[in-house]
């Protein structure tokens, strides 16, 4: 198995982040991995918007939790957040948004930087907060959020992966 395959096998969603942020160059590289993720017919219908303001992170997780019904974090003391978003008049734009989630997820683990996939910014970013922090970051009308990907360094170890289910891959020759 490749260091590639390797990444993907091996990384897990994180939930409980050490109080440190994590470098300019992993969120860079980071950053550039969701930027090149695959989009339908080429169009890079995301846009990613990095948050390392801790006021900010904090506003978007009570939206977030409000959509939940809860008062919890649901970015679990992640110190960085990125909001993916994509251009609703695409026809692919929730699988483009999902992609660059995916190349971000597995970039963070190959650096040793921890991650999650954190739903409900369609729900944040459909309300009237949502929509003016939008506008404040320069995220054209039009966009529409897709998920959260919080990262961190993991405060413990994380879990090992479950045991793949059966009949999870059928090849037809």
């Amino acid at each position: 198995m490749n260091d590639m395959i390797r990444t993907m096998v091996e990384r897990r969603s994180c939930r409980a982040y050490k109080n440190e942020q994590i470098s300019d160059a992993e969120l860079d590289d980071i950053l550039t991995a969701g930027e090149w993720a695959p989009t339908g017919m080429g169009a890079q219908s995301p846009m990613l918007v990095a948050l390392q303001n801790p006021e900010v992170i904090a506003k978007i997780s009570k939206l977030n939790a409000e959509v939940m019904g809860h008062n919890m974090d649901p970015f679990y003391g992640a110190p960085t957040v990125v909001v993916v978003f994509a251009d609703r008049s695409r026809v692919t734009y929730m699988e483009d948004g999902a992609l660059a989630m995916g190349n971000m997820m597995n970039a963070a683990h190959s650096l040793g930087v921890a991650s999650c996939w954190v739903h409900r910014a369609t729900q944040v970013f459909d309300t009237q907060e949502g929509k003016g922090l939008m506008k404040e970051w320069g995220v054209p009308e039009g966009y529409v959020g897709i998920a959260n990907c919080i990262l961190g360094y993991a405060a413990a170890p994380l879990a090992e992966g479950k045991v793949r289910k059966e009949n999870y891959i059928i090849k037809v020759k």
